[in-house]
């Protein structure tokens, strides 16, 4: 499912019926894929509990550091590993990669390997209940009441935070929330502050990114287009890079959801520098066959950037915008993006 389609959906994590009941699950044995911390320097220290976090619905305590812990954001594993914590279960939101191994992660799972309690569409109740989790995070998510009250049965569960839209959550709250529930909030602040200064030294080396207008967008099929909205974090990374959203989209999007269009309205994407995500590199020659796109300004002048979803995943890199694919993002995308963004318009 391409990140487009599956975030059009009323709710990625959709409420499912309970097949087993939620105390019946809990008595079964525990799940042979464990979750496993980091070296005993790595360890929290005794002083960070108990916690309170606040978030969409409430406040949630966290009494003791948790052991057993279930990402049920579509990319919050990726904080978690960088923090040294294999999560028990996790959402797998593409499936070509069911334990979200990515080359950015690949090495942080080591052996462990964690149970998919979603396929970024629909939570699995009783797999989360089977887990016996003490800790449930859904940060880069669109938990609903509904599926809070359920799961905070099963574990003490951390939504989203109610500031930002859903599937909105930047990656500094993300790691900042997930580093305090795990009780590694400095070791957060290191991962945010070494974060940081990448996007400084690639902005002192590219000041052509100051100003520029830019839209992301992707085309998952012949006729479809979705531009992403202003506060979707692939769109934010494109301002931490000294880049400005196209005030086009202002208005334009609602709940984090990216506009959908067809080739009549290509001209939503007409900008200073436009990066497209189609799902291949197969696909780059489907866009740039189509019409009304070769009509586009942008087109014309050259200044598209080209990250497909796979081959290398790239687009997949900017669309988990998190501590750990950032960096590989960046690598993928910053000379690209110095060509396309110094092409006279």
């Amino acid at each position: 499912m391409s990140p487009t389609l599956a975030r059009r959906l009323p709710a990625v994590l959709v409420a499912g019926v309970l097949t087993l009941s939620i105390a019946a699950c809990g008595s079964q044995p525990p799940a042979t894929s464990t979750a496993q911390t980091g070296s005993a320097a790595q360890q929290p220290a005794a002083s960070a509990f108990p916690v309170t976090i606040e978030h969409k619905f409430g406040k949630t305590e966290i009494k003791t550091e948790p052991r057993r812990v279930v990402s049920l954001g579509l990319t919050d594993q990726d904080a978690m590993l960088a923090l040294g914590v294999r999560p028990v279960g996790a959402t797998a939101w593409f499936g070509e990669q069911p334990y979200s191994n990515w080359p950015w992660a690949d090495s942080k799972w080591g052996d462990a390997r964690a149970e998919v309690i979603s396929d970024g569409n629909q939570v699995q109740y009783e797999k989360v209940a089977a887990l016996r989790p003490d800790l449930i995070i859904g940060q880069y998510a669109q938990v609903t009441q509904e599926q809070y009250d359920k799961l905070s049965q099963i574990a003490p569960v951390v939504a989203q935070n109610a500031k930002f839209e859903d599937y909105s959550t930047p990656w500094r709250e993300m790691t900042t929330t997930i580093g305090k529930a795990l009780g590694k909030e400095a070791e957060a602040k290191k991962l945010i502050a070494g974060t940081e200064a990448k996007f400084a030294e690639i902005r002192k080396a590219h000041p052509e990114f100051e100003g520029k207008k830019v839209i992301v967008a992707d085309s998952p099929a012949a006729g479809q287009y979705g531009a992403f909205a202003p506060a979707d974090p692939r769109t934010v990374l494109m301002t931490e890079l000294g880049f400005k959203v196209d005030d086009k989209l202002s208005g334009q999007t609602k709940d984090g959801k990216p506009i959908m269009f067809g080739d009549e309205r290509l001209d939503l994407l007409d900008t200073d520098v436009l990066v497209l995500m189609p799902p291949d590199k197969a696909s780059i020659d489907r866009v740039k066959g189509t019409p009304v796109y070769q009509k586009l300004q942008v087109a014309t002048g050259d200044r598209v950037v080209y990250l497909p979803y796979t081959e290398p995943p790239a687009g997949v890199a900017l669309t988990f915008a998190t501590v750990l694919s950032i960096p590989y993002a960046l690598d993928q995308m910053v000379p690209a993006l110095s060509q396309a963004a110094k092409k006279k318009q």
